[in-house]
């Protein structure tokens, strides 16, 4: 039995190369204009919706069955052997790199291989949506869910195929692209993560499904079969002509309409609206562009655009791999949100050679000849001329080469990326300083605590009557209220006194927390409260808390500014939760990431205008000694944590010892008056 060939559309490969070219931009190049490129995954969700269905129909309409066997197989010839190449050779790559980009690597082969690596992700907690995870293969969540539907959807096709009118059809596909996008907000609405709503097949369903919908529309060929002359009428009505002229104008605004939503800021967080509409301007596209004689359909049918779009696939799989292990070779971490230009341009001549090679010499041949006629031509080329042997040669060199490479690569995975090992060793150190005993007699909180979770944040912390005076630093052991004197009357330099670590909290992020030996080698009993993925809004609540349950010292330390901008709203609720009795010590930050010089100017701006307020320059100090931090060059490691508890203590003590040396100086002017005014006296 013949199966009928894939129609053809006009148009649709010159949306795949859109698409494919939104999502490529928006991975290379982040700072650029595309801001929410991720949409172009669901614009090749809808076209494949779209195809699959209308290909099913055909053969439906053709043979009164769909064979399922035949169906699957072709899949498999298409999407198998680029898959294979990508994960072949970027693991290989990966190896030879070595380092955090092998992390889950496992999980990741097997996800590509079974189709799975979007609920593995889920499973094993990764993100799309950070970039601070060196994940290889984090591009083929998308081909899982694509494998899935075509798994499933030929399956549910007869089912639906048992209402004869069409609009129940299109009717039902729309409502179960509803269904998909309801459940994703109600994930969302009951605690569900952003990653687990946007990998999830169940919960962005409704790209695929619109496309179906969209098959159904279009459809004249079941109509047919159910006798409906009518419905699938070859002459259209006048009616319908001039729907056939203002289609394509419609279709040029959707397609405009597209560029608009794949540049909307930080559409991540509205999900799924964003990536709903990009899906609805894309049927739009779609519908346009394929009706008879549209204009749309031959503007998106030139040459070039047609050339990447059919190459979509192999660039898709390309692109990310390859930016990732460029990434870490030129610079030595993991992707971010600032990739170097030149890095990005190089990617993307990687991956358009890459994914040509792979379109001529794999795609096409198996997709042609299937797997076992295009092995039986490789063979045949061995046999030929030298240059056809050498071709074939190299072929079968690099696929050795590649499962050779991928197995070693699985094998010499870490188990935990460096950032988080240097994390880990932190939170044992506080484990180990909270199960010694204390340094000295004196009763303070330990040395490790948790943060207390308050139900509502206390008020303000401000000064009783009989307590400090407000403005005033809490004195430093050993330093004299009055500076001692030389014989002659000179004040004497005063003697700096550090900080003990039982009058010290630090609250912080995930690296203070993985700087934590550092801090407590250098002030036993210092009291750290620091955790992962933490910001500075939270900064104001956690002090409050600590100080209504009277655990917060004389010095607090806040390291809180790498996970995400800082305003001065923030920073005032903070100055006001620690009082007017005590001093506070702003740690700045040091990372790859597009915030952090804004957050370091807010910080020395709001230390220079309050008191009792100093700045820990550990973006100045850890700056040359980039390669005392972990891959991610964000978390210290043992020798970065010295670091950054050295930079710690020097801005605790300085701030301490301010009183003292303002005494100093001005004794030393009045000193110096006092010379001057004798020598004028003993003048007269």
């Amino acid at each position: 039995m013949i199966t009928p060939t894939a129609p053809r559309y006009a148009g649709l490969d010159g949306l795949r190369a859109v698409a494919v070219l939104i999502v490529v931009l928006y991975h290379l190049f982040p700072a650029w204009f595309l801001r929410s490129g991720f949409v172009g995954v669901d614009v090749f969700f809808v076209i494949s919706g779209f195809l699959i269905t209308s290909l099913l129909l055909r053969e439906r309409a053709a043979t009164g069955r769909i064979a399922l066997a035949a169906f699957w197989k072709r899949r498999a010839r298409r999407l198998l052997p680029a898959l294979a190449a990508v994960v072949t050779a970027c693991a290989s790559l990966a190896w030879l790199i070595g380092g955090d980009v092998l992390v889950g690597l496992g999980r990741q082969v097997l996800g590509a291989a079974t189709f799975s690596y979007n609920w593995l992700a889920i499973a094993g907690g990764s993100t799309y949506f950070s970039a601070g995870e060196p994940e290889l293969f984090r591009n083929l969540w998308s081909l899982a869910v694509e494998e899935q539907f075509y798994l499933v959807w030929p399956l549910m096709l007869p089912v639906l195929m048992l209402a004869r009118r069409r609009w129940m059809r299109v009717g039902a596909a729309l409502i179960l692209a509803a269904g998909s996008a309801t459940w994703a907000v109600g994930a969302l609405a009951s605690g569900a993560t952003l990653t687990r709503a946007y990998y999830g097949t169940d919960t962005h369903a409704f790209g695929l499904l619109l496309g179906v919908a969209l098959a159904f529309a279009l459809d004249r060929s079941s109509s047919r079969m159910a006798g409906s002359a009518t419905a699938g009428g070859a002459t259209p009505t006048t009616g319908r002509a001039g729907i056939a002229v203002g289609m394509p104008l419609v279709g040029g605004a959707a397609l405009i309409g597209l560029l608009v939503v794949s540049s909307w800021p930080d559409g991540a967080s509205v999900y799924p609206a964003v990536p709903l509409i990009a899906s609805v301007l894309t049927a739009v596209v779609i519908a346009a562009a394929v009706s008879p004689g549209s204009p749309l359909g031959r503007a998106l049918d030139v040459a070039p655009l047609r050339w990447v779009g059919e190459r979509s696939y192999g660039i898709y799989l390309w692109h990310w791999p390859v930016v990732v292990l460029l990434t870490i070779a030129a610079t030595g971490t993991i992707v971010d949100t600032a990739i170097p230009l030149a890095v990005g341009v190089t990617a993307l001549v990687v991956t358009l050679g890459a994914s040509a090679v792979s379109y001529r010499v794999l795609e096409q041949p198996v997709r042609r000849l299937g797997a076992r006629g295009a092995v039986r031509a490789l063979g045949l080329r061995l046999r030929a001329t030298p240059v056809r042997r050498f071709g074939a040669i190299t072929v079968v060199a690099a696929g050795a080469l590649g499962a050779v490479g991928t197995a070693a690569a699985v094998a010499a995975a870490p188990p935990v990326s460096s950032s988080e090992a240097v994390v880990q060793a932190g939170l044992e150190a506080l484990a180990e300083a909270s199960a010694a005993p204390a340094p000295n007699s004196t009763p303070a909180p330990p040395a490790a605590s948790p943060t207390p979770r308050a139900p509502e944040p206390s008020a303000s912390t401000s000064a009783a009557p009989g307590e400090a005076v407000p403005g005033a630093l809490p004195p430093a052991p050993g330093v004299a209220a009055r500076p001692p004197r030389a014989d002659d009357g000179r004040p004497l330099p005063p003697v700096h006194t550090p900080v003990p670590g039982d009058r010290i909290t630090a609250v912080g992020d995930s690296v203070m927390l993985a700087s934590s030996g550092g801090l407590l080698d250098e002030r036993p009993g210092m009291q750290i409260d620091a955790a992962v993925s933490r910001s500075m809004w939270q900064g104001g609540e956690i002090v409050q808390t600590l100080a209504a349950q009277g655990a917060l010292r004389d010095y607090v330390v806040i390291g809180l500014g790498t996970n995400g901008p800082v305003d001065d709203e923030e920073l005032q609720t903070l100055y006001d939760a620690v009082g007017p009795e005590r001093c506070l010590v702003l740690v700045n930050a040091f990372a790859p990431r597009d915030w952090i010089d804004g957050v370091n100017t807010e910080l020395t701006s709001f230390a220079a205008t309050h008191p009792r307020v100093a700045v820990a320059d550990w973006s100045r100090a850890i700056a040359p000694k980039v390669d005392l931090l972990a891959g991610d060059q964000i978390h210290p490691g043992p020798t970065g944590g010295a670091v950054y508890a050295d930079t710690v203590a020097g801005a605790l003590d300085a701030l301490a010892n301010r009183p003292a040396d303002v005494g100093y100086r001005a004794g030393m002017v009045h000193w110096a008056l006092a010379q001057a005014e004798g020598r004028v006296l003993d003048a007269r």
